[in-house]
């Protein structure tokens, strides 16, 4: 953010074309939250940072703030660091503009240092030679710099601990395939793109040694929400006898929500499912149906694996099994 613009990746032109795209008003930011300008539990919070100081550099009025703030939290229900960070960046307006400023700014920057000290933490989970499957994207795009699940990725990579990566495609909007696997090719890291629906073949081949995924909510007691297809996965890992970890910062955790049922799950658009977008043999990018044209769809974003199929969460304070997260809340205070 510079004054009272905020800048971001178009993740939408991904991976066909990198892009920048400048918002200065608050409203703008949130249509970009919505439409997954940007994405990822991170990025939402910090983009939801600079929305409401945004929304402080109009006004510091306590209604207004209090407006702007519902109408930035209302743009994806089940993001818990867009929750932490309109909170935040609202409570430092109350005082000032640049007290907004000030906090939004902290936020980016925890973010990315979160996700640095998950990559140090999660290496050490990661042996030589090791296959690991990933699940939507949680890298540098999603959590501002680093990532969370393929944070700890890149560090075994530049550990030379000659890694490689299955990447699920995650449809409807398929971030495996057009984030995560643009992002892999760019630092280098071995990898395939592959169908949602194979991750449980390459598990019962032996070709999968571990799943990292990254996740939107986690619940007191370890409930984890996380891209639809993730349940499925850690259902999979468990019968495989597969480790299942969640990579996230304690921005994540949300200590007032006792459980999965709790937890809001996003529906977007059923037009996510029934239509895809992509290049023709030009580079001109279309946008075409493939479904029936009487069908209909559903679209959740978001389905909740239960903490029993967690092995463990991998933060920025350590790596805690789901029967420690109290103590993990402990060293929140």
């Amino acid at each position: 953010m510079e004054g009272s613009k905020v800048f971001m990746i178009d993740q939408n032109r991904l991976p066909w074309e990198f892009s920048l795209v400048c918002f200065e008003n608050y409203l703008d930011v949130c249509n970009a939250i919505v439409d997954m300008t940007t994405r990822g539990a991170g990025s939402i919070g910090a983009a939801a940072g600079f929305a409401m100081a945004q929304a402080a550099l109009r006004s510091v009025d306590p209604d207004f703030l209090l407006k702007a703030r519902s109408e930035i939290e209302a743009t994806r229900p089940t993001a818990r660091n867009l929750f932490y960070a309109a909170e935040k960046v609202y409570v430092a307006a109350l005082q000032s503009a640049n007290d907004a400023l000030i906090a939004a700014h902290l936020i980016a920057d925890e973010c990315a240092e979160q996700g640095r000290m998950i990559g140090v933490n999660g290496n050490s989970l990661i042996q030589p030679g090791d296959t690991i499957l990933t699940h939507c994207n949680a890298g540098w795009l999603a959590l501002v710099d680093y990532g969370s699940a393929l944070a700890p990725v890149y560090a075994a990579h530049h550990s030379n601990k000659n890694i490689r990566v299955f990447v699920d495609e995650t449809r409807p909007r398929s971030q495996g395939a057009r984030l995560t696997a643009w992002e892999l090719h760019q630092e280098g890291v071995p990898h395939h793109v592959i169908a949602d629906n194979a991750a449980a073949y390459y598990m019962s081949r032996k070709q999968i040694s571990l799943c990292i995924t990254g996740a939107d909510r986690i619940a007191c007691n370890g409930d984890t929400a996380n891209k639809t297809g993730t349940l499925s996965r850690a259902i999979a890992a468990r019968h495989f006898g597969i480790p299942f970890y969640i990579a996230a910062p304690s921005s994540t955790f949300d200590i007032d929500c006792p459980d999965g049922n709790s937890i809001v799950i996003e529906e977007r658009n059923a037009d996510e499912v029934l239509w895809q977008t992509g290049p023709d043999p030009n580079g001109d990018i279309h946008t075409i149906r493939v479904v029936n044209a009487q069908s209909k769809a559903l679209n959740p974003a978001f389905d909740v694996t239960p903490a029993e199929l967690i092995t463990a969460f991998i933060t920025e304070k350590g790596i805690f099994s789901p029967n420690e997260i109290q103590r993990f809340y402990g060293s929140k205070q």
